[in-house]
């Protein structure tokens, strides 16, 4: 099976302990990829991870019980270790978004000049949610805020062309190209020859003083600061909070992102600080040196600005650091500003969606599963790097990428199937319509919860590692609702 052969490379890319693994439940995600595959791998994945803790699974005891579509749910095996199961249906809605609104909307998570607009020579992606992106790519094309005048204007320019004038004015944009294109492209070649996780040893560590581990909570008490904003970093750290750990998102004063706050927080606490005054360094520092893990999603070198390694490393010995980005670590684009959406436009996926639909545009995935996967992926690396430092009393930093991540992806081809018209992805204008509905119907096994926007409801957790199911002791939470402190 696909997931199965997608897990062991996970794994081994890990350096986590092999572990068995069960997938139940249909895949429900059609496409080019074999998304779904992709979407159950990468969270059984951090469940090796979880499984690997020492002492640290409730469930130990072997139990066993019939799902519904009756396989069997492992909760521990024979030897002792825990058993991983994943529901493929449940881990392809966590890939959409795991809240469901109840009788309010969230705002689309598209700017409205953001999208894909002919060049004179191809098919162009501007990404203009963040306001400083949104203002580089109309002052390239010199035009108000406005779809029509900005096609118009970028029908006049290459798509390489004006892909180069927009990230050098600091915005974000990527040409579609196919996959034969990326492979000889520099940066193609620079993120293929990259490890999936790249691995650092760094200093000598005493476990957490704060990590408890209570049952069901293998986490409990571990102090991880997030640095990350959108979907891969949240993701991870979201999926921290879910075993237990103590996640402080921290943002910059003037980010927001609406359309994905109330999924991206779940279980965790959150603050603002603003690290290029004097005050908010300070803070942030305070911070680092009381934290256990930091999952950060700086570009390569900016955090390096505002914290340097040698700074992090006296104020926390020990720290375990998690970092990703968009296009890797490595090659000419090393520090480009990128985004999910972006990534599948320059590696060839929305250019192979395109010709497998026979549309006539660009066509992604129909989740934004590169940030999913890699989100899943980091919170594995935190999990094992964890570990290390609790057997071995060695601390690990782990980086990965978007790009990276697409390689794995676009390596898995998805078995054949009778249904060939491509599943809308969350985004669609379609998708966007049926989800900003009032009352959306209430999935078997969800959780009603209260937010700060009216209540939702939270899917159940696609993932069991013995005993241990997600679970989140926190709702979602505004931006900057908390002190920036432990």
């Amino acid at each position: 099976m696909i997931d199965d052969a997608l897990l062991e490379t996970f794994t081994a890319a890990l350096g986590a302990e092999p572990a068995p693994a069960m997938f139940t439940g249909e895949s429900t995600l059609t496409s080019a990829f074999a998304v779904s595959e992709f979407a159950a791998a990468a969270i059984a994945a951090a469940g090796v991870a979880v499984s690997g803790l020492d002492g640290a699974i409730e469930g130990r005891a072997a139990e066993e019980g019939a799902t519904e579509d009756g396989a069997t749910e492992v909760g521990a095996l024979a030897d002792g270790t825990a058993g991983v199961t994943v529901d493929r249906a449940l881990a392809d809605a966590w890939f959409a978004s795991a809240i469901t609104p109840v009788g309010w909307q969230v705002p689309s998570p598209w700017d409205a000049v953001a999208g894909d607009y002919q060049s004179a020579d191809g098919w162009i992606r501007l990404h203009t949610n963040a306001l400083r992106h949104k203002a580089a790519a109309l002052g390239v094309l010199g035009v108000a805020a406005d779809r029509e005048l900005v096609a118009a204007e970028v029908a006049r320019w290459s798509g390489e062309d004006l892909e180069a004038a927009v990230v050098s004015a600091g915005g974000c944009a990527a040409v579609m190209r196919s996959a034969a294109e990326w492979a000889g492209h520099p940066q193609g070649a620079a993120v293929a020859s990259e490890p999936l996780v790249h691995w650092t040893t760094t200093d000598a560590a005493e476990p957490s003083p704060h990590w408890r581990t209570s049952p069901g909570r293998p986490l409990d008490g571990v102090r991880v600061l997030d640095l990350t904003r959108v979907i891969a970093g949240p993701v991870a750290t979201r999926f921290l909070a879910g075993l237990g750990a103590d996640v402080l998102r921290v943002d910059p004063p003037d980010w927001h992102e609406p359309a994905v706050v109330p999924d991206m927080t779940l279980g965790k606490r959150a603050t603002r600080i603003d690290a290029t005054t004097t005050v908010g360094r300070d803070a942030l520092e305070r911070l680092i040196a009381g934290a256990d893990l930091l999952v950060h999603g700086y570009r390569p070198g900016a955090l390096e600005a505002l914290v340097p390694l040698a700074r992090r490393r006296v104020l926390r010995p020990g720290l375990v650091e998690v970092s990703l980005d968009a296009y890797g670590w490595s090659g000419p684009w090393a520090g480009r500003r990128g985004f999910d959406s972006l990534v599948q436009m320059s590696s060839g996926i929305a250019e192979a969606g395109m010709r497998w639909a026979d549309a006539s545009k660009p066509t992604p995935l129909p989740v934004q599963a590169l940030d999913h996967a890699t989100g899943y992926l980091a919170a594995a690396a935190a999990v094992v790097a964890l570990g290390r430092v609790r057997r071995e009393g060695v601390a690990s930093s782990a980086r990965l990428s978007l790009a990276r991540t697409a390689v794995e992806l676009a390596a898995a081809v998805p078995e054949p199937v009778e249904e060939t018209e491509p599943v809308e992805g969350p985004h669609s204008e379609r998708a966007l319509r049926q989800a900003q509905r009032p009352q959306a119907a209430r999935r078997p096994g969800s959780t009603r919860i209260d937010t700060p926007w009216g209540p939702a409801d939270v899917l159940p957790s696609p993932l069991a590692v013995g005993g241990t199911r997600l679970n989140w002791q926190r709702g979602p939470t505004e931006l900057g609702s908390d002190e920036p402190r432990w």
